[in-house]
């Protein structure tokens, strides 16, 4: 996580300097002088590259400097801002999905301050399904949702969920299980509800020598169609070691992010589970199965999807170890 601090005030930087030794990030003041940056130049450079944006003076400057900026809660930074004497932490953006509420709180406790909390699941003590989800490390893929499940709440109704994981302790005040769920925690989302997509998926991938970025990503987009999979689940990919030097696949995978393992021939024979044979895979590699030993191997967990092949490329996912909590407060 990126925090980058900007002080009004010498004051304020000498707060600023206190918070972020015990939370780090980048600290600066703003204004004219030499080592002093222009308050506009800071907040669109840090709104766009920084997870967390920390102001230490009023509130209003704050509001005004990030205005341009805002685009929506599932893509905002979380920005928290003090005053320059340390008496108030108030989140003003992204309080639920960005963290900003729970890092109001944090900042509060090391300056003695009061952490001014405005959101209203907060306010009235009703479960937050956004907080959840993120502390659930969970991907919202419908945020205008959030506020069917919270405005429900709220007005004192009861909300239903389904889940594809057993989900440890007792649900909260207003939630219960039910068929028409109006949330569900899973990884292939259907119908109206508020979908939150676990961020534990692991792609693995065998390819022909010399395949395409566009191969690949038909291949995928064709994978993700068969299996209803949210892609937003997938937070890395695997192969094995032959392919290490595949431009396309290094692309591909770069292109969303992920992080690529490879394993040897020995070290994917070695993967526990059953797995879809190939006579010919095993010719060409010297093991039976790429994709889905390779996805086993990375995940270090359960294989969900086993060997899919289009245009030469084969893809399997599986997803690490997950244990949702509906005691995340407490734990």
């Amino acid at each position: 996580m990126t925090r980058a601090y900007l002080a009004f005030t010498a004051k304020g930087l000498a707060l600023a300097q206190k918070l972020a030794a015990a939370y780090p990030g980048s600290v600066i003041r703003c204004g004219h002088e030499a080592g002093q940056v222009h308050l506009a130049d800071w907040t669109a450079r840090q709104f766009a590259g920084s997870d967390v944006l920390v102001f230490v003076g009023a509130v209003g400057i704050a509001v005004r400097a990030i205005a341009p900026h805002c685009q929506s809660k599932a893509q905002d930074p979380a920005v928290v801002v003090l005053d320059e004497c340390g008496r108030f932490a108030v989140p003003i953006l992204s309080g639920h999905l960005g963290g900003a509420n729970d890092l109001a709180r944090a900042l509060a406790a090391v300056c003695g301050a009061v952490p001014v909390i405005t959101t209203a699941t907060d306010a009235n003590g009703v479960f937050a399904v956004d907080e959840w989800a993120k502390h659930q490390n969970c991907t919202v893929l419908e945020p205008e949702r959030i506020k069917l499940v919270s405005g429900a709440l709220l007005a004192g109704k009861t909300v239903q969920f389904a889940s594809d994981w057993p989900i440890a302790g007792a649900p909260p005040d207003g939630i219960t299980a039910g068929d028409a769920p109006d949330f569900a925690l899973t990884l292939c989302p259907a119908g109206d509800a508020l979908h939150l997509v676990p961020r534990i998926g692991v792609l693995g991938v065998g390819c022909k020598r010399g395949t395409s970025t566009e191969t690949l990503a038909e291949a995928f987009a064709a994978f993700c169609a068969q299996n209803r999979l949210a892609p937003q689940c997938i937070t890395a990919a695997a192969s094995i070691d032959l392919k290490q030097n595949e431009a396309g696949l290094l692309t591909f995978c770069k292109s969303h992010s992920w992080p690529v393992q490879f394993f040897t021939a020995e070290q994917l024979r070695a993967a526990p589970g059953s797995f879809t044979p190939s006579a010919f895979v095993q010719s060409v590699t010297g093991v039976d199965n790429v994709c889905e030993r390779s996805a086993v191997l990375a995940a270090g967990g359960t294989l969900v999807f086993h060997k899919y092949a289009h245009t030469g490329v084969t893809f399997a996912l599986a997803v690490r170890p997950y244990a949702p909590d509906w005691r995340w407060q407490n734990v």
